[in-house]
């Protein structure tokens, strides 16, 4: 069994079909798939996924970047009040299966197209941190031209942060190295390993080991080789697997061993064969 760290199976590209995309995911040995929100509105829409595949999908709470707008701090609040009810439900034993979040995401610094909103952005994503230190849930950030700004309002969270995922990492040695000084966060791996301009073949091995790195998709988004170009889901995830494999000079199974007790080490999540040094919450 391998795990997907990151997929968008709320959104339209899924709707007429995502009985089949997740059935796929099975077949291909992907047993557990982490959906992120993005908006106040992808909150339902994630819950209703999570619900209706309690055995495979689980639900995170956070305003994506790129969504983040004047009115950020009414959302946030919105969100926090969802949040704070589901870690309620959870400890009164009333939580229903799927609805109970892992993690803070997607969160986190896009300035890639634009610094329109780049003073809120940066308050949005510190109040997301502060959420992670309160609950000890993950983050699951997304960053993109950004390092600096990111890594700037970590620090001084570093020790109480309890851990999480640099989503969608695409950089060099010298930022993975970067990221990696928090020592309880891992690098998102997804498609773009197996592209052929991709550096990350030879920088990942050179400068992250393997119990710093998980598996994912961004599905709809960034399919590997041989499906780029065309709408990406979890089942493609095992094509990074194999990638990986080959670039760290080992079997397909250490992979997938190694990435599932990183999920179990971050999340807190039981994963079949898997014990973690977190307190192991039972889904």
């Amino acid at each position: 069994m391998i795990i997907d760290t990151h997929a968008h199976l709320d959104v339209e590209d899924f709707s007429e079909d995502l009985s089949e995309v997740i059935m796929r995911a099975k077949e291909a040995g992907v047993g557990k798939i982490f959906l992120p929100s993005v908006d106040l509105k992808s909150v339902d829409n994630i819950l209703a996924v999570c619900r209706q595949y309690p055995d495979t999908c689980y639900p995170m709470i956070g305003l994506q970047p790129e969504e983040v707008r004047d009115d950020w701090q009414k959302v946030l609040e919105k969100m926090y009040a969802r949040l704070k009810e589901s870690i309620k439900k959870q400890t009164d034993g009333t939580a229903l299966l799927g609805e109970t979040f892992i993690a803070i995401g997607e969160v986190g610094l896009d300035f890639y197209w634009s610094r329109d909103y780049e003073q809120q952005q940066l308050a949005a994503f510190e109040e997301a941190v502060k959420w992670s230190v309160e609950t000890q849930l993950p983050l699951m950030i997304h960053c993109r031209k950004a390092q600096n700004e990111m890594l700037h309002i970590m620090r001084p969270y570093e020790k109480e942060l309890p851990g999480g995922v640099f989503h969608c990492f695409t950089g060099n040695q010298k930022e993975a190295e970067a990221f990696l000084r928090f020592d309880r966060f891992a690098l998102g791996i997804g498609g773009v390993s197996t592209f052929k301009s991709s550096h990350l073949r030879e920088d990942l091995p050179a400068a992250v080991p393997l119990n710093r790195i998980v598996l994912e998709t961004d599905s709809p988004y960034m399919a590997p080789v041989p499906y780029r170009g065309k709408r990406n889901e979890s089942s493609f995830v095992v094509e990074v697997m194999q990638t990986l494999a080959l670039s760290y000079g080992v079997d397909e199974e250490e992979i997938a061993r190694q990435t599932n007790e990183n999920v179990a080490r971050i999340f807190g999540i039981k994963v079949q064969g898997v014990t973690s040094s977190r307190d192991i919450k039972e889904y």
